[in-house]
């Protein structure tokens, strides 16, 4: 299946603004949802699923993008700050540094009992994670997988 990161479509102003270290605000995030809105749309249209990785952090960007097609569907990766920053903080040649971090989670409206999808824990090594958002995938279209 296609995948795409979210973090490829962010306009070079916005790379540029959160490798400074200053978080994104709503305004900012307007055209790379709809880049990725419009990636959505054009997939299902074509009759192609699509695999995206982003951060849609508050549920009115989910709304967004469960509104470009039938049967989007979110997996909401769930772990803690302290581990966020770890991870991050290990992360080479990515534009976002560790202090973002808690920008994120003072943004983060997790995946709520109504949106279609599932929230799986994230705080175990990334082949567990994995394992677990598959399973939690394989479910999809039989009721909520929380």
């Amino acid at each position: 299946m296609p995948f795409l990161e979210g973090d490829d479509l962010h306009s070079a102003a916005n790379i540029a603004k959160m490798a400074a270290g200053r978080s994104l605000d709503d305004t900012d995030r307007v055209p790379w949802l709809r880049t990725l809105t419009d990636r959505i749309r054009q997939s299902s249209r074509a009759g192609r699923r699509l695999v995206v990785a982003c951060s849609a952090l508050k549920r009115a960007y989910r709304d967004e993008l469960r509104g470009a097609a039938p049967g989007v569907w979110c997996v909401y990766l769930a772990l803690d700050r302290d581990t966020a920053r770890a991870r991050v903080s290990r992360r080479t040649g990515h534009f976002m540094p560790v202090r973002l971090v808690d920008s994120q989670f003072e943004t983060l409206e997790p995946l709520e009992p109504d949106e279609p999808g599932a929230t799986v824990d994230a705080t175990a090594d990334p082949e567990v994670t994995v394992a677990r958002a598959r399973h939690a995938v394989a479910g999809f279209g039989r009721g909520p997988a929380r």
